[in-house]
């Protein structure tokens, strides 16, 4: 029997154990930054209601049954025991309240998008299959004011209040990226960081950047959204590996 199918007495077992394993691989793609990164899955129709990662754990420690169940509308959270991380209950909360279609979000520090987000023109251009993946499906914030607590927070979602926009360059800070499931949104920032990466290493090159036109950008983009099941297969090997390791993720 897989460790997934050990399934103890605790609701949204199988949301937790996926978004637990994207936690692990997370870590081991070292798109993590310490403990200060965080991810969200709502379980709740109106979205309000949602996991995430216990306060300033590593990822490579989180467990299916560690993550904490909340309320996007309460606002005593935070005076509770095993209170979430202040910025990741700022962000997330704000995020779970104002865009019910992000059901899941993925916020980190990678490195490559970091830089992206810190370049004076911060947008993506289609120059491989990649980086057009995410044409016309990138919001960009360039006002950094500080620490996501959650005015600063609301503001910067309010970026993701259109549903077409599903990754979020937050200027001089990280990236938001939002999906359906987890499975969706792992397999979006995993090729968003991928993107990036090529995109920062063709500038260091110097030379002129061969652009995708706009209408074969598009297209792509669409082909790539439309393929079937190529997320949910690439989360299930990631779970697969990790369970031949006899990895501890969903426990």
């Amino acid at each position: 029997m897989s460790v997934t199918e050990l399934r103890p007495n605790i609701d949204h077992w199988q949301e937790r154990v996926d978004l637990a394993a994207a936690f692990r691989w997370t870590e081991r793609l070292n798109l993590h930054e310490a403990v200060a990164n965080h991810f969200s899955l709502a379980v709740n129709e109106d979205g309000t209601q949602f996991l995430m990662n216990p306060n300033q754990v590593h990822f490579s420690r989180i467990k299916a049954s560690d993550l904490l169940l909340l309320d996007a509308n309460d606002p005593e959270t935070l005076d509770k025991p095993d209170a979430p991380d202040p910025t990741a209950w700022g962000l997330h909360g704000a995020l779970h309240r104002m865009c019910p279609h992000a059901r899941c979000a993925m916020h980190v520090h990678s490195i490559h998008a970091t830089v992206l987000a810190s370049l004076a023109d911060s947008t993506l251009p289609p120059i491989d299959q990649n980086t057009a993946t995410f044409y016309n499906r990138v919001a960009v914030d360039d006002q950094f004011g500080g620490l996501a607590f959650e005015e600063e927070a609301e503001r910067c979602c309010s970026n993701l209040s259109d549903p077409s926009k599903t990754v979020l360059v937050m200027g001089n800070h990280g990236i938001m990226v939002i999906g359906r499931t987890v499975a969706e949104t792992f397999n979006r920032m995993y090729y968003f960081e991928r993107a990036c990466e090529t995109y920062i290493k063709a500038l260091w090159t110097g030379q002129p950047l061969r652009l995708i036109p706009d209408e074969i950008a598009e297209k792509t983009a669409q082909e790539i959204n439309d393929y079937p099941g190529q997320a949910e297969r690439h989360l299930a090997e990631l779970k697969a590996i990790l369970d031949d390791e006899g990895s501890t993720y969903a426990s």
